[in-house]
């Protein structure tokens, strides 16, 4: 940055001539100087180009006829200030000439001393061009820098970070609709700048002293955000580095080629950390939360939707449909004026943080959550490729953090239930899957495998040489609970067919299917085998 009046009067070099400042204020002796000029003639108009500080010793000042004109020719000339060395031509500045200047916003520096003008010029030259050379390099290392961010794909999160570790400052992502996509406070905790976050930035003024420092995101008049440093100045180098950084961000969103929005992004990110524990402190998660449009609610419920859907083998096909589901469920909240977090897995498992209008315990809020997943299924259904939905309900909380950490029950829950969606439930809790969430939780330890396959060995046997006649057989018995009269009905066999099949399943078994215990095991045992 160029240095000001004052910053050069400050030098050794001239502290050894005694400065004075004859004329000028603070404003004056503030302005930047662009380079320093040594000359004795009293016009300079064709020399000067503007933010040069002259150097004489007064030799102008001894023609009367053109000393009064000395001052307004250099400050038409976009001089920024003289410096008069006494002694060798003039005693002291003529008053008409101080008079003269007196409303022309120039510095004039009496030195009452001797000093050499060449040094002055080296030294001032030299801090000028180090600095030209350190923005230059700067913006080279900018340049470099935001480039790469983009050739790789970084994230939002990463080109915000990136930036903000530049400038040693906080920034913030905001869409239009104030939410914050990203940020990066950079030692200012979340709470403390994203606290209210919509409120304040709305009431932040566009433009003027007290405007936040920011640059809009996205092409000429398909602007889609700004990024915000809060607690920034205006400076050349500041300036330039929000730029390239909202350059980036721009380019970032081009090249992405699936519809997710990014505010989905942002949530998706946060539900992520909330869910890996990488956010414990509850007022940065509800912070973070609320800067994306989560409201503030007495409890906050935890779901998982999983899908019935057709995979198929185009899997750019496949995520376009996740995304547009992803959209219609979060669609499907807020037109129950609900508010959520939400956030698609790679499986295609949608996680939600739900904050619901009305948050009141017992029945009423069973209710609530009843018709928000009759909704949520309807609107999946009316979706190409996606049949169905099953919603797991994990326990809900007061507190934002410990709601994340029942998403691993509520997707827990929505597993099992794949198995019972005919059963018209609209969502399940984990008293919901009973005997089948416990078969859940343990199906892969092989002693569970090894205690199904020794059950039910004779019968799969039996089933891989001669068919699924007897398999089907004992899964129907063990669903009606060993009750004949509804297993013939089911079959559409007699009574006397009904009970010789009977007789041979058991024969093959080689247990008493009349016994409770052994029903019960064989049923568990099927269990296991269906997950």
């Amino acid at each position: 940055m160029e240095p000001t009046l004052k910053e050069i009067l400050a030098l050794p070099v001239l502290q050894a001539g005694q400065p004075e400042v004859v004329l000028g204020d603070d404003e004056a002796l503030g302005r930047r100087v662009r380079w320093v000029h040594v000359s004795e003639l009293s016009d300079l108009s064709n020399l000067l180009e503007g933010g040069e500080l002259v150097l004489t010793t007064g030799l102008a000042l001894t023609d009367g006829r053109l000393r009064d004109g000395y001052l307004p020719g250099l400050a038409a000339a976009g001089a920024v200030g003289v410096v008069v060395e006494l002694g060798l031509h003039v005693d002291e500045v003529p008053a008409s000439v101080l008079a003269a200047g007196a409303d022309l916003g120039m510095a004039v520096v009496a030195l009452h001393r001797p000093v050499r003008f060449v040094e002055v010029t080296e030294e001032v030259h030299r801090r000028i061009v180090a600095d030209q050379y350190a923005e230059v390099d700067y913006a080279r290392r900018a340049h470099e820098t935001f480039t790469a961010l983009s050739m790789r794909r970084a994230s939002l999160d990463e080109i915000v970070r990136v930036a903000a570790d530049m400038l040693s400052a906080p920034l913030v992502l905001e869409d239009l609709n104030r939410k914050v996509l990203a940020y990066a406070g950079h030692g200012m905790a979340a709470p403390e700048l994203l606290g209210d976050w919509e409120r304040r930035s709305r009431l932040n003024p566009d433009a003027g002293p007290q405007a936040w420092l920011s640059r809009r995101v996205g092409p000429y008049r398909q602007e889609w955000g700004r990024l915000i440093a809060p607690t920034l100045t205006e400076t050349s180098r500041v300036v330039m580095t929000i730029e390239r950084a909202a350059q980036a961000l721009a380019l970032h969103r081009m090249v992405e080629q699936d519809r997710m929005s990014l505010e989905l992004r942002a949530q998706s990110g946060l539900v992520d950390d909330l869910r890996h524990g990488r956010v414990r402190d509850e007022a940065e998660a509800t912070s973070r939360a609320h800067a994306l449009g989560l409201r503030p609610s007495l409890a906050y419920v935890p779901m998982t939707v999983r899908l019935a859907d057709s995979k198929g083998p185009d899997q750019v096909v496949v995520q376009q449909r996740r995304v547009r589901t992803l959209d219609a469920v979060v669609h499907a909240v807020r037109s129950r004026r609900h508010t959520v977090l939400a956030a698609a897995r790679e499986d295609g498992v949608i996680d939600l943080l739900l904050a619901p209008r009305h948050s009141v315990p017992g029945a009423d809020s069973e209710a609530v959550l009843d018709e928000l997943c009759l909704q949520i299924r309807e609107v999946v259904k009316n979706i190409d490729g996606v049949n169905d939905c099953v919603i797991g309900v994990g326990p809900e909380s007061t507190r934002l953090v410990e709601a994340a950490g029942g998403l691993a029950e509520a997707d827990h829950v929505a597993e099992v239930a794949v198995a019972l969606l005919d059963s018209g439930r609209s969502f399940y809790r984990a008293a919901d899957v009973r005997l089948r969430g416990l078969l859940a939780l343990v199906r892969t330890d092989p002693r569970v495998q090894a205690f199904a396959e020794t059950e039910l060995r004779s019968v799969l046997a039996d089933r891989a040489k001669h068919g699924d006649d007897m398999f089907e057989l004992l899964q129907t018995y063990l669903e009606v609970g060993g009750n004949k009269t509804e297993l013939a009905k089911r079959l559409h066999l007699s009574r006397p067919t009904l009970y010789a099949r009977l007789a041979a399943l058991q024969r093959m078994l080689g247990v008493d299917l009349e016994d409770a215990e052994s029903r019960t095991s064989l049923h568990v045992a099927m269990l296991i085998l269906q997950r």
